[in-house]
């Protein structure tokens, strides 16, 4: 994150940690935003009881603001792939709850001519950390992006929705690879929603027996 001296490569100095926005206490069971209280039961926030998600359980690591922001963005547009490890921990022990052993992983795809600009998909690189750190299966092709879609900054929920309409598919050349598996769709961050709505139906048309989503930020409303 800074130019601190660290341990280990991938490590992160005492201030970077301590500014890091982790995601503690009372969340949201389905998109993972935070929730004033101490309940410990499954509870909703305002935006999932109004648009149900089409996935069972949502977490996320961090929230997308201060420290967190500036992770994210240095793993997506600065090739800080060596960020990804203390990330993919993070992002392993925040979705504890959601996975078991036979678990598969599913990174969010990206269209083909973005891999050519950036040459590497951050959430198939967050998936195959995750897989790392819990020794879970992951399958970063099972999804494809079947045609590119425009950047979704300044969109609302329902322009970002009418972007991604069926813009993701079960990959064609591996047609049983999510058959009957439960999945964790692993992305970086979740804003609205949509891109993961659009993830899930992919993973159900592919057979998968439920969907969870685990991101490494989500983008929180300001209290």
């Amino acid at each position: 994150m800074c130019e601190a001296r660290v341990e280990h490569r991938g490590g992160l100095c005492g201030p970077c940690w301590r500014q890091m926005p982790f995601l503690n206490g009372l969340v949201c069971h389905s998109c993972g935003t935070s929730l004033p209280g101490e309940d410990t039961g499954e509870v909703f926030c305002d935006d999932c009881m109004a648009m149900p998600r089409p996935w069972e359980i949502g977490r996320g690591a961090l929230s997308y603001r201060d420290a967190g922001r500036r992770l994210v963005l240095s793993i997506k547009h600065a090739d800080r792939l060596d960020l990804i490890p203390p990330a993919s921990q993070w992002m392993a022990r925040a979705g504890q709850s959601l996975v078991s052993d036979d678990t598969v992983l599913v990174p969010v795809p990206a269209h083909w001519s973005r891999l050519v600009r950036r040459r590497y998909n951050q959430a198939a690189e967050l998936a195959r950390g995750i897989a790392r750190e819990t020794g879970l299966s992951a399958e970063p092709d099972a999804l494809i992006r079947v045609r590119r879609t425009t950047v979704q900054d300044g969109m609302t929920v329902d322009q970002r929705f009418a972007n991604l309409r069926d813009c993701m598919a079960p990959n064609p050349k591996r047609p049983d690879v999510l058959l009957g598996k439960p999945v964790c769709l692993i992305d970086d961050v979740m804003t609205s929603g949509a891109t993961l709505t659009i993830a899930t139906e992919a993973a159900f048309a592919a057979g998968a027996s439920r969907v969870c989503v685990l991101v490494l930020a989500r983008v929180e409303k300001a209290p």
